[in-house]
This record gives structure tokens, sequence and C-alpha cells, in this order.
């Protein structure tokens, strides 16, 4: 089974960008957590990050017939983004999106995701932690569905 993780815009600056709000770990820190994770899980996992729209929506295109899975933290493009969306749709892909904060207790504009409506489900406010429920969950109802290991 193999699961791909798509990072958007500013994540790149994790670990030194709002420390407050998004903690200390780096994106490199969450690749190396999920990375032990998907060996526990006896799964393949990897990432990519991009700051550009198009660059992530060709990144979910390029995973139709490859990824089993999809976990996305679209960033700022969780609350404008009916591309990502509807690649998202497009591509049918079982897919989570995360957050590192909670977006519901944050500024209204941060309360809507575009994404939310076509994933399996939206894991937010755990931290870096967000990534680790979203691989687990991912995979447990994968494998409900009957997709190979």
């Amino acid at each position: 089974m193999r699961i791909h993780i798509l990072n958007g815009p500013n994540l790149n600056l994790l670990g030194t960008r709002e420390v407050a709000i998004y903690g200390k770990q780096t994106l490199g820190d969450i690749d190396a957590r999920l990375a032990e994770v998907a060996e526990e899980l006896g799964v393949e996992v990897d990432s990519y990050q991009s700051n550009h729209e198009g660059a992530l929506i060709d990144a979910i295109h390029r995973q139709r017939g490859r990824a089993d899975g999809l976990i996305i933290n679209p960033g700022a493009f969780t609350h404008t983004s009916v591309a990502l969306r509807d690649a998202i749709d497009a591509v049918q892909i079982p897919t989570v999106e995360v957050h590192l904060s909670n977006i519901h207790a944050r500024e209204t504009f941060r309360h809507h995701s575009f994404l939310a409506p076509v994933c399996l489900g939206q894991i937010a406010g755990f931290g870096p932690a967000s990534y680790e429920l979203a691989l687990r969950a991912l995979v447990e109802a994968l494998r409900d569905r009957g997709e190979p290991s």
C-alpha cells in the first residue's frame, strides 16, 4: 500500500514559522516520523511540498494509478482552492485532510474547507501528531475497503 503526502504553502517553514501555532518540528521531522509509522504499518509513504497551487494539482494528478491514498495539508489553500478540491475529486483517491492547528478555533475565514467534502475525513488541531493520526486512519480505512497491504 502506498500513501502520498502533500503539503501546501508555507509548510516548508515549519519549525520557524509562528511556532506558538505550528510548533517547533520541521516538515523533515514530520516526514521522518511518518516513515517510522509507515514501517510499523507495513506501508510506503512519500511526500511532496509546494507553495504553488498548480504544482500541488499536478502532484495529485501524478498519483492517479500510483497511490492508494493521499494525505494533504493544503495550508491556506484549504479556504480558497476549488481547483485542489476538483483535483482530489477527479482522481478518486481516498484522501484525508490534515491541519496542525484547529482551523475551526481560529479566524472565521479559516473555518471553511473547500476540500473537506471530497475527503474521507479531516484531522486538525493535534500539531504534528495530526499527520500520524491521518496516516493510521487512512491505512485502516483502506484495509477495511479491502485495499492490498
